[in-house]
């Protein structure tokens, strides 16, 4: 029997990787400037508590993580959770897309094991760094027996949260990530995690009905962003170049411009599948009448970049609009 569990880390770059011209350097970095050696050389004992391998397999800015590199790495992640020696996965990424990668990862792992996914709003050149401490907190997330199951995990400032709820809320703050309503799950102190809760409610990994290995190209689902006098052209311009579904931001939750509303019916008479969220931070975009009237689906609590993970996976397995709408309530 091992006396410490192994975790591969898998680099993909992001701020955490990044580097500046000085270490009082905080914007205006480049990401995705330090191997994963070079940032392991800096986050001490992990050694004292796990067996660490590592894998390089991107080191990009977040917002270069397309779809085919997120199919590539739910993939490579699934195949080394199958590895019997392998206790659980950390996933070092950019902060500005993490949430978006948590999520997809959370709805297609097909593993109890621990994946723990960490960042920093601060490079690794920086005299305040917070990269280091984040993946040396996410490594001791993935040792925990009581990380397992409860899917992906965010790892950042001390906190454990769900990727279902987790999001980046502030720019270059390093408390950046919340979930301003649902709350962490967890908290690191002292070198030790606590969890706060057993389960996560909605479903997940093992639960998921999404199988990436049956995935060759996932759906080209915009989000367009509503604002005072919006007009339908970007509407347009989506159903042009094939998009076959598209998150709408609203303003409120529940509001849309009438030439936007033009725009989106010309779109769902093409088959386009319609998703109504919020731009706000929090709140739940219920479904109302005029959802059954109009043919949108409501986003729930999922928020706009959210949305479109789940609608891009939906539209994989169905275009039925009521069962769609099904998996945004139940995932």
């Amino acid at each position: 029997m091992k006396s410490k569990p192994t975790i591969k880390i898998i680099a993909t770059g992001g701020t955490i990787a990044g580097a500046g011209s000085s270490s009082t350097t905080t914007t205006g970095y480049k990401p995705g400037a330090v191997s994963i050696e070079e940032l392991l050389e800096v986050t001490p004992n992990l050694s004292d508590f796990s067996n660490i391998e590592v894998e390089q397999l991107f080191n990009i800015d977040s917002v270069d993580m397309t779809t085919e590199r997120l199919l590539a790495l739910s993939k490579y992640v699934n195949e080394t959770l199958l590895d019997e020696e392998v206790d659980g996965v950390v996933i070092t990424h950019g902060t500005d897309t993490l949430e978006e990668t948590a999520y997809f990862l959370h709805l297609v792992i097909k593993s109890h094991k621990p994946v723990v996914i960490v960042g920093s709003v601060r490079p690794a050149t920086a005299i305040s760094a917070d990269g280091p401490l984040n993946l040396y907190n996410g490594v001791k997330v993935a040792c925990e027996r009581q990380a397992h199951g409860k899917g992906v995990l965010v790892v950042l400032n001390d906190r454990v949260g769900s990727a279902r709820y987790m999001a980046k809320m502030a720019t270059t703050t390093v408390d950046s990530f919340r979930a301003l309503e649902q709350g962490y799950i967890g908290a690191i102190v002292g070198g030790e995690v606590h969890f706060y809760y057993k389960d996560i409610t909605k479903l997940h990994t093992m639960d998921s009905i999404f199988d990436v290995n049956t995935i060759v190209q996932l759906p080209e689902v915009p989000i367009i962003y509503s604002h005072l006098g919006d007009g339908r052209f970007l509407y347009d311009a989506a159903v042009q170049v094939g998009s076959k579904g598209i998150i709408v931001a609203t303003a409120g939750g529940y509001t849309i411009s009438k030439q936007a509303e033009q725009g989106i019916q010309d779109a769902l008479k093409k088959g386009v599948v319609i998703i109504r969220s919020s731009r706000l931070s929090t709140g739940i975009v219920s479904r109302t009448s005029m959802d059954n009237q109009q043919h949108y689906i409501a986003g729930e609590s999922l928020n706009p970049q959210k949305a479109r993970i789940l609608l891009m996976l939906a539209l994989t397995v169905t275009n039925d609009k009521d069962e769609i709408q099904q998996f945004f309530r139940t995932y």
